[in-house]
């Protein structure tokens, strides 16, 4: 089985593992908020971008303001910080 055989496909679940060094750094704090809520959580792996890093959507936890999803994210991680979501 070669290296790309293991790697999450596209329309997975993943989880990222944890927050990749800088990341963070100059996001506002809601979306820092956000980022750090879904560590170890099932997020979508959208693709992979052309420098190989993987594309994660997800919401918001809620809005505390209506209970509600505020909005989608996106990030782009090495792949090294995500692994297929295991329930």
């Amino acid at each position: 089985m070669s290296a790309d055989d293991s790697k999450p496909r596209p329309g997975e679940t993943v989880a990222l593992t944890s927050s990749p060094p800088g990341l963070l750094n100059g996001l506002p704090q809601e979306d820092q908020n956000a980022i750090v809520a879904i560590v170890g959580k099932p997020v979508l792996l959208v693709g992979y971008d052309e420098d190989g890093r993987a594309e994660l959507h997800f919401d918001d936890p809620f809005d505390i303001r209506t209970d509600e999803h505020s909005h989608t994210h996106s990030i782009w991680v090495a792949p090294e910080f995500i692994e297929r979501y295991q329930t």
